[in-house]
């Protein structure tokens, strides 16, 4: 257990800004373990978000308490995924070889393909959660989190890493069949709380079966999607790639959910 909590805590450390203990003997290498609790670092992501979202909105318009709540989840992360997004962009817009393409990801400045797709995706953001019932909001904000970081492990655990070093390096293993169950454990967790809210506030069979097939249909395709890009241009996954994904898979996600309500 102490050295889960460890495993836990390093993570931790990595994908947000939370402050963790310290480890003197620390190794990169040590990390490998750490991608299991990915979806669990999505849970912790989507309650401060959640929680902002709730607080803010007892005092403030709801869209501004959407905008606190995206401003808090990108503060806690240090706009990591966002940036792996912009940086896919730029490098998929604007390469057509895969040394050219990867070139261009590791350019810190901001492109035109960068900025385009970071500004649609937070405005898709923005207006998604919009549309969605206020009620409906924290619970969509914890599933998207941790469901979208699943992806990520499953893009993981699917394609090679395809860099010799790089931010996502550290990660870049084999991930076991038990360390895999764990990530699907935290990150499937939030989404059949979802379903057992729905069954317990009495609604139909039907509605729930709606619920599971739009979700999971819109957040799957849009897997399928990009790991089939990036197989296809890099022939595995970058750290970027990773952060790309789970921005995808968690507008997705909120895509499914505002076409099961609008089908309620």
């Amino acid at each position: 257990m102490k050295k889960e909590w460890r495993n836990f805590l390093l993570a931790l450390g990595f994908f947000t800004r939370i402050p963790v203990p310290s480890f003197a003997d620390f190794q990169e290498s040590d990390l490998n373990h750490s991608a299991k609790y990915f979806p669990l670092i999505g849970i912790v992501v989507g309650l401060v978000g959640a929680g902002s979202f709730a607080l803010s909105a007892q005092f403030l318009p709801r869209n501004i308490a959407v905008l606190i709540s995206m401003a808090s989840t990108i503060y806690l992360t240090g706009a990591f995924h966002e940036d792996g997004l912009s940086d896919s962009a730029d490098g998929l817009g604007g390469g057509w070889k895969r040394e050219q393409i990867l070139t261009i990801m590791q350019d810190s400045r901001l492109g035109t393909y960068g900025g385009v797709a970071l500004f649609l995706m937070l405005f898709a953001k923005f207006q998604l959660l919009n549309t969605l019932n206020s009620y409906f909001v924290p619970f969509a904000l914890i599933t998207g989190h941790a469901l979208s970081r699943l992806c990520a492990v499953y893009m993981m655990a699917t394609l090679s890493y395809t860099k010799p070093e790089g931010k996502a390096k550290p990660l870049a293993t084999q991930i076991s069949v038990l360390d895999l169950a764990m990530a699907n454990g935290f990150g499937l967790l939030p989404f059949f709380a979802i379903v057992g809210l729905l069954v317990v506030s009495n609604h139909s069979l039907t509605i729930i079966i709606k619920f599971v097939l739009m979700a999971l249909i819109s957040v799957l395709l849009s897997w399928f999607w990009w790991r089939h890009k990036i197989h296809k241009w890099l022939g595995g996954y970058t750290g970027d790639t990773l952060g790309a994904m789970q921005q995808i898979t968690e507008i997705a996600f909120y895509v499914g959910v505002v076409i099961w309500s609008y089908n309620v």
